[in-house]
């Protein structure tokens, strides 16, 4: 269930938001006038987020780009691979 808090409680309990973002990874949704507002998240949460979402565009990326035919075969990239760190399979 989402946490909805006034905005006067980042001023008058900043410190029990913050130690609820951060114990429970889960944001919360700030309201002005009862309207939503702002949301809360912690930092590691946020960084979680942010490199879900660049992950979401490489991946998009990599699929436009075999769709366009610019894609290589597993075997040729594994060959690459095994170049380039002298691996000789064993």
């Amino acid at each position: 269930m989402a946490t909805i808090r006034p905005s006067s409680d980042l001023r008058n309990k900043y410190n029990e938001i913050s130690d609820f973002c951060n114990q429970y990874n889960e944001p919360v949704f700030i309201t002005k006038n009862g309207t939503g507002d702002l949301v809360v998240l912690s930092n590691r949460e946020y960084e979680r987020l942010c490199g879900k979402s660049e992950l979401h565009r490489l991946l998009d990326e990599g699929l436009a780009d075999v769709k366009s035919g610019k894609g290589r075969s597993a075997a040729d990239v594994f060959a690459g691979i095994e170049r380039k760190f002298d691996f000789d399979g064993v």
